[in-house]
């Protein structure tokens, strides 16, 4: 069998861990499992996995320091998958830095989609080239981002959408686009996702990100990066 890509399930349910290990080995990936956080974290650590699937009701810790402690040294993707439902915890969990959310119960084919969507945004080709506006740069190849020649440290999706502003400078692209482009087409309606990320994305770059100067707003219509030259 040809093993694709590895993945870290991070769950306490052993139902769920089997359920969702039997749908990925079908697909070829390489499944590890832990009940935990703190067993979790040590697979991603020592596994180097391509994604992780993570609860957020672990019996050790919450789910969502998990989140926060993978940010500080990985931009590994993880999806997370959680009965919780309400808009706040979807929110929370992807301004920590979570790529994705699922709700229990879940479609399993939805779910590979997702799986399939976030690798394949991760190990998308890059032509090696550079893109500069102002004082914010992007090397392509190395994945580095930086302003004024200090790196700026971002999460995966972050990353996925600050290049695809970029490569689009100077043009108007809709929620929608956006949200097809790094989320997949089952999540054009997530808006929720976008604005998180945006947020997250101005924090990061801008000088002040309630005025800022890359990243501009078309009301109504989606977001432009706009050339400083």
């Amino acid at each position: 069998m040809n093993i694709k890509n590895t993945i870290v399930i991070i769950d306490d349910e052993t139902q769920i861990r089997k359920i969702l290990s039997i749908a990925l080995e079908a697909e070829e990936y390489k499944v590890i499992e832990a009940e935990n956080g703190k067993d979790g974290i040590v697979h991603v650590a020592t596994s180097h996995p391509q994604l992780v699937i993570l609860d957020l009701g672990l019996p050790d810790r919450d789910g969502f320091s998990v989140i926060k402690e993978l940010r500080t040294w990985t931009a590994v993707p993880v999806i997370i998958l959680s009965v919780r439902n309400s808009e706040e915890d979807i929110v929370k969990a992807l301004d920590l830095g979570a790529d994705d959310y699922l709700t229990k119960p879940f479609n399993t084919s939805e779910l590979l989609a997702r799986i399939r969507a976030n690798i394949r945004r991760t190990q998308q080709s890059d032509d090696g080239s550079k893109f500069t506006n102002g004082n914010l740069s992007i090397d392509f190849a190395a994945r580095i981002v930086t302003k004024e020649k200090e790196e700026i440290k971002l999460t995966n999706t972050e990353y996925l959408l600050l290049v695809l502003l970029a490569k689009n400078v100077g043009k108007v692209l809709t929620h929608s686009y956006i949200l097809k482009e790094i989320w997949g087409p089952s999540s054009v309606e997530n808006s929720q996702y976008l604005r998180v990320f945006i947020g997250q994305l101005r924090k990061k770059i801008e000088d002040d990100y309630s005025k800022p100067e890359y990243i501009v707003t078309e009301a109504g219509v989606g977001y432009r990066m706009r050339n400083v030259g």
